[in-house]
Parts: structure tokens; sequence; C-alpha cells
């Protein structure tokens, strides 16, 4: 059995359940609104659950940037999936939580709608409010996220700042385009994390920035002892999809132990 303390906010979840809660937004994957009430009574409603005193200016400011104002009177039924979506975002942030929770939020919506909602998380992000994100959508955390984690099979596998993992776990290469084409690898590379492309016009190097050194100094000296000219140098790296690919390929726990 797990155990432990969650504290959210400086508040225990367990003894000081009440202002644990009033500290934490939560906008679900699963589209569950009260049909039958308006947009602006549910959001507002929704701020009183938590405590909070009647705001009509804060629930004016969330409905506009959600692009929500001119349907703050429609009820919620006649309203399409994404503007329900809008809508559930709206209520997470009826309380000025200081965490907010967005499960999969973007899932299934319009571009015009997950445009508005990531400049609203930038915004509270830089307002102080931390945001804990669930997404299958990789350049989105790439773009957003100070932190990630990622689970594979239930298992948390990695949780570090999306910097750092991007140095430790990523890779570099570096790409040489030659003037003639090569009939093979020089023996000068053999050994080296070096390949030449089918058509022996380019050179492929891969290496750890991790190094005290990457060899790109070795690469171009072995290159000009062998009388090769190139006419460009470029490099790039492994971007954050390609890092998670790597880890999740890894077999599980219980498949490793089998």
């Amino acid at each position: 059995a797990s155990e432990g303390v969650v504290i959210a906010d400086g508040h225990d979840t367990v003894r000081d359940y009440r202002l644990a809660r009033a500290a934490i937004g939560l906008v679900p994957q699963e589209l569950h609104t009260d049909a039958f009430e308006s947009v602006w009574d549910t959001v507002s409603f929704s701020r009183g659950l938590f405590g909070k005193s009647p705001d009509p200016a804060h629930i004016e400011k969330v409905l506009r940037d959600l692009s929500l104002w001119d349907k703050r009177k429609n009820k919620i039924m006649t309203l399409s999936g994404g503007m329900k979506r809008r809508v559930l975002i709206a209520k997470a942030l009826s309380h000025e939580p200081k965490i907010l929770f967005l499960d999969e939020p973007s899932a299934g919506v319009d571009v015009e709608l997950r445009h508005d909602m990531w400049r609203m998380v930038r915004a509270l992000r830089e307002g102080g409010t931390t945001i804990i994100l669930t997404t299958h959508y990789i350049e989105e955390a790439e773009d957003m996220a100070d932190r990630i984690g990622v689970i594979n099979h239930g298992e948390l596998i990695v949780v570090e700042d999306k910097q750092v993992l991007m140095r430790k776990l990523g890779k570099k290469q570096l790409t040489v385009s030659l003037q003639q084409p090569l009939t093979g690898l020089p023996p000068a590379l053999s050994g080296q994390d070096v390949e030449l492309s089918a058509d022996g016009l380019t050179l492929t190097y891969t290496f750890d920035t991790q190094q005290d050194e990457t060899g790109i100094a070795m690469l171009l000296r072995a290159l000009n002892e062998q009388g090769i000219d190139f006419k460009d140098l470029r490099t790039s790296e492994s971007s954050l999809e390609e890092i998670f690919v790597s880890l999740v390929r890894k077999p599980a726990p219980e498949a490793a132990t089998a």
C-alpha cells in the first residue's frame, strides 16, 4: 500500500481538505456539466462552491478570455462540444485556484479553442499558478512545460526539468554535406558513430553533449587529413517526442523480470 502526505498550496489534503480543495482547479476530460443552467450561472455557482464571495468582474474576465462572453446567457445544452469544453475551463478558473489540473484539455477541440486555452495557460503560469497538464500531444508539453513526467504502463518512469531531460536523454547530430560522393566510410572514421548516406554525399555523426569532448574536432580533422571536402555543416537535436518514444519503448518492469 502507498502512503505519504500531499500538500496543496501549504495545506494538508486530509487535515485541511477544505482549504486544499479551494486551492485546486480541475478541468476533467469528460464533458460533464448541468445541461439546463446558463453559462453564467454554472460558472458563478462553481465559484460559490469553494466558499468564494461573488465576483462578477472576475467571472466576466474568465468568460471573455475564453470567448464565452457572448454565450453567457445560453443554456449549456445548446452549446457545441468545443464550447462546453470552454465552460469546463471557466468553471475550473472561477475560484482563482493556485493549482490547476488539466486532463487532456485539447483532446478533440478546435484550433481556435486550443490557441485561446494555451494563451490563458501561459498567462496563468506567468502569474504564479501551478499547471499540471496531462496530454498526448508531445508538442504541447515541449512548448508549455517547465518539468516533464512520463508515465508508461501505469508507472511514472521519469520526472525532470524539461531542459535537463532533453540534455540528458537527447542526442545531437552533426550532418556534413560533402562536395564529392564517397564509395565507403573512410577507415579513419570506422568505429565512430558516423553513418554514410546511400548516395555517399552525407555523413551523419551522432554525439553526446554530456561528454567532455564531442568528437566533432576529431571528425573534421579526419576529413581534412583524408582530403575530403565538405560544403555544409549543420547540427540538430532530439525532440521531446523522440525522447518520449525512446523511453516508452523500453520493456515494462513486469515484462523485464518475467
